[in-house]
């Protein structure tokens, strides 16, 4: 079954990328192994025509080194953990060259479903890419009617299963800047007679870079402080909850660690999300905010609100 070149693409940075040091040779009888070719040995002029697109692809360099048998290595490995789109993109279709090869087993592979609204990403992309305005009929959680509004595109982000677009919806001279759901949009069309220019000061990872999720209300970042379960503890450790999160103690009954972050309400509800095992200690204000909400649901379990 012919598959994806990009796939193919990923496979060599891959392999390259976990030997750390390898041989064409090797590489051959590796291609011979996977489902992804026909069974056959990679020819060498193939494996070069590949090379040269996966580094451009990549941004990697694969070089050679020619002491004892031309083997074949990725001179930035360190870079390609910095590039977070970089990263995700090897990820995803290295996910999906897993899936590929075993297809056998689909009816025991269980992913993810994610909302519809991807279809709108190449849209979305084309007119960041040309700087063209947007027009859109949108219907968020919060409305009752969908309505229909111009925007300008400034970048796209996704967050627990669902791609997120941030645009101005104001003027070019005023700018309002909203966070839209792809999936709940219903129409979206480019308006390539209206451009715009991007701010020269904007920096998506800098927008985004003090929140966990999507939500930016524009309010400075603060130390939070949580105490966590020593079982928790190490789910979060191991999937920290923001770049900045650092543990500052480490006892045999629970740790403590701290953010640097907007505690918006994305932040609360993955807090809330994992009680009892976390207690926000600091700052005051978000810690009694978290606990008039914990003594709401109490009331509610409890029968007394409606």
């Amino acid at each position: 079954m012919a598959k994806s070149v990009a796939n193919k693409y990923v496979w060599l940075v891959e392999t390259i990328y976990n030997a750390g040091r390898i041989t064409f040779d090797e590489i051959s009888r590796k291609w011979e192994e996977t489902d992804l070719g026909d069974g056959g040995p990679l020819a060498l002029r193939t494996f070069h025509k590949w090379r040269e697109t996966a580094e451009e692809m990549f941004d990697v360099n694969i070089e050679c080194e020619r002491k004892g048998g031309y083997h074949y290595y990725i001179d930035n490995p360190e870079d390609l953990k910095k590039n977070n789109l970089r990263t995700w993109l090897l990820q995803t279709l290295s996910v999906s060259n897993l899936m590929m090869e075993n297809q056998a087993l689909k009816e025991r592979i269980l992913p993810e479903e994610i909302p519809s609204g991807k279809e709108f990403l190449s849209v979305i992309l084309n007119a960041m890419k040309n700087n063209h305005a947007l027009e859109m009929a949108y219907k968020s959680f919060w409305h009752m009617q969908e309505y229909t509004i111009r925007v300008y595109p400034y970048c796209i982000k996704s967050f627990k299963q669902r791609w997120y677009m941030l645009a101005n919806r104001g003027t070019l001279e005023e700018p309002v800047l909203r966070t839209y759901a792809l999936d709940r949009i219903y129409s979206i069309q480019p308006l390539p007679d209206e451009t715009f220019r991007l701010p020269e000061d904007f920096d998506a990872h800098a927008y985004f870079g003090n929140v966990y999720g999507i939500i930016n209300t524009g309010n400075a970042p603060q130390t939070v402080r949580l105490k966590v379960s020593v079982g928790q503890a190490n789910y979060i450790r191991s999937l920290p909850l923001h770049k900045t999160q650092k543990e500052v103690e480490r006892t045999d009954e629970y740790s403590i660690f701290e953010l640097w972050l907007c505690p918006e309400l994305d932040f609360q509800q993955e807090i809330l999300s994992k009680a009892p095992d976390i207690e926000v200690l600091e700052p005051v204000d978000l810690r009694n905010s978290l606990a008039e909400k914990v003594n709401t649901m109490n009331d509610i379990y409890k029968g007394k609100a409606i």
